[in-house]
């Protein structure tokens, strides 16, 4: 059975007949089941239900755009209603394409086989009008098929109406639904039919559905163009046909990579390797110059990221999963470099490097200017290519280094950057060497004789003498935190553990190991438990006050005074050694000078 529709044939102002182009998206579309690709369940489940009678009274279908949604419909419409070549033919899987059914449905022309688009008619009267017509009889056919694509537009009004007749149809009616956002179908709906889940279809099993039909079209195309078309289709039949009638339409001759990359605004892939490899050592000038060379040839900012990431993704595979490099399929560039990169990048590299890109891509599809939106997130992925893990960083801290480096990686020793800022440092200096002025100069040594000592600074004993040296050098924001949102778990010179309350913010211990490391000699290691650990310095200021209050409420005077104003608290303490002066006690009381008396 061939797969390609009937022919739509014209008449010239002459009567000679010509036939009208058709795209390689209708011409080639499927017309039997044993067409559809990459649907094997879907054409298993409906030959079995076929083959035993077993047939619903309702489908829907749904899947990504132009998997084949609609056209599963029709083959369906098609299968239902296909009396064979002799007239006396059953319900099949393998429609004969004679009949005269089956070419009416072909053509759009069976009065009994009834396609409504629902992103057009959404409203509860255009469903009202189908429902009129369901319990008249078909004309001619076996069935009557109604087809509602994207019926997840529907009003709410218009599903409600449809949930009787959709529940209990005549038996000559058929409901066939499609979508491409099945969470948009009330439950109610997904619940009265049975519903197929079509897949993506592989690159692979794209490309070579794709080289048959180039075939048939007289064209020639490389491999590796064939797999670009494929790869940029998304799983998508539809898009790749698409794809492949303009690539032939534009090129004389075999088509080629380049002249698909060109017309997708790819990359070339072993410049995009290059790209990421440059980035990932720290070359932010060459990954600049590489990046800018590349969008001068046409590249896509936004297409190149997704190149990025996808390469990310294959680097990381090969760390976790070896043999995925060797798996045939894989172009030789992409098996080569690909080995060669993930054996020098740790997987805390990728991962990071994935995150940055995934972030960037989001900012170059939203920017102004993708351009350079792409570099910043470029330059902005150098600067991070070193950093530590987490592991090393408590480590580094451990041992007294500093565990962010100070500046980008360091460029490759045959392409050094220049450096405009040390050359005008040196202009001011009066001249000298442009290798001395980069590199970077010692620490002078302290002048012992000249400079006085240094004082010495806190060993802070207690994390009261923290608050202390907090207060003194008004650190505010700091002293606030320390006070409210610090449940002390350990505490000992160089070291403390607590609990953070839940209005602490995120760095408050890396804020708080920054000051003591300032401001103190001892080495410092602070780092959150998740032991609860006690009451934070104002609970505790709270609990000895509510003390003080309840010691001085129960002193004679201030005991008479509450009893001869009910509704009076006792508003704030003040004490001096041992000593309660006369605390301030506030009533609404309009007699209150009675106590003068």
């Amino acid at each position: 059975m061939n797969d390609v529709d009937p022919s739509v044939s014209t008449t010239t102002p002459e009567g000679s007949a010509t036939e009208a182009y058709r795209v390689l998206a209708r011409k080639y579309r499927p017309t039997t089941f044993s067409g559809l690709i990459g649907q094997d369940v879907l054409v298993r489940t409906l030959t079995n239900a076929f083959q035993s009678g077993r047939l619903a009274h309702a489908f829907i279908l749904t899947g990504v755009r132009g998997v084949g949604k609609t056209t599963t419909a029709r083959i369906v419409a098609r299968a239902l209603n296909c009396i064979g070549a002799d007239g006396k033919g059953e319900p099949t899987t393998e429609p004969c394409g004679v009949c005269v059914h089956c070419t009416s449905i072909a053509n759009d022309r069976h009065v009994d086989i009834l396609e409504m688009d629902a992103a057009s008619r959404t409203g509860v009267d255009d469903i009202r009008e189908l429902i009129e017509g369901v319990r008249y009889r078909p004309t001619s056919a076996r069935y009557k098929v109604y087809i509602i694509d994207e019926v997840h537009m529907l009003s709410k009004n218009a599903f409600n109406a449809l949930l009787k007749t959709l529940e209990e149809p005549p038996e000559h009616v058929k409901f066939i639904f499609a979508t491409t956002e099945i969470r948009k179908v009330p439950i109610t709906v997904l619940s009265r039919c049975q519903r197929f889940d079509l897949n993506r279809v592989e690159i692979d099993e794209l490309s070579k559905h794709y080289n048959g039909i180039v075939g048939k079209e007289g064209a020639s195309i490389s491999d590796t163009a064939l797999h670009l078309i494929a790869r940029a289709s998304d799983g998508s039949v539809r898009d790749g046909l698409s794809l492949l009638d303009q690539a032939i339409s534009q090129a004389e001759g075999e088509i080629t990579e380049p002249q698909v990359r060109e017309m997708l605004g790819l990359a070339d892939r072993s410049q995009t390797f290059e790209l990421l490899e440059a980035v990932l050592s720290g070359a932010i000038a060459d990954a600049l110059g590489h990046f800018d060379r590349q969008y001068r040839d046409g590249a896509d900012p936004v297409a190149l990221f997704e190149d990025l990431l996808e390469i990310t993704h294959f680097l990381t595979r090969i760390k976790v999963v070896p043999t995925v490099a060797d798996v045939p399929g894989v172009p030789e560039i992409e098996r080569t470099q690909g080995k060669a990169m993930a054996s020098k990048l740790s997987m805390a590299s990728l991962a990071r490097t994935w995150q940055i890109l995934l972030k960037g891509l989001s900012e170059v599809r939203m920017a102004p200017s993708p351009k350079q939106a792409a570099e910043m997130v470029l330059v902005r992925l150098a600067y991070t290519a070193d950093l530590p893990t987490p592991e090393e960083a408590i480590r580094k801290l451990s041992e007294g280094q500093s565990p962010v480096p100070a500046g980008p990686p360091a460029a490759p020793a045959s392409s050094p950057a220049p450096n405009p800022l040390g050359a005008q440092a040196m202009a001011a200096n009066g001249g000298g060497s442009a290798q001395a002025q980069s590199a970077p100069q010692p620490a002078p040594e302290p002048e012992t004789a000249s400079e006085p000592q240094a004082a010495a600074r806190p060993e802070l004993a207690s994390f009261e003498e923290v608050l202390a040296l907090a207060d003194e050098l008004r650190e505010g924001m700091l002293r606030t935190h320390l006070i409210s949102d610090v449940r002390l778990v350990h505490f000992e010179p160089g070291r403390i553990e607590f609990s953070p309350g839940p209005h602490a913010p995120r760095d408050l211990a890396q804020s708080l190991s920054a000051f003591l490391k300032k401001h103190s000699d001892l080495r410092w290691m602070v780092s959150v438990s998740a032991e609860q650990g006690g009451d934070t310095i104002s609970e505790q200021r709270e609990t000895t006050l509510e003390d003080l209050r309840a010691e001085v409420s129960a002193e004679p005077l201030i005991k008479a005074v509450l009893e001869m104003f009910p509704g009076a608290i006792l508003d704030e303490v003040v004490k001096d050694d041992v000593l309660v002066p006369e605390p301030v006690i506030e009533s609404d009381d309009d007699n209150f000078d009675e106590l003068d008396d």
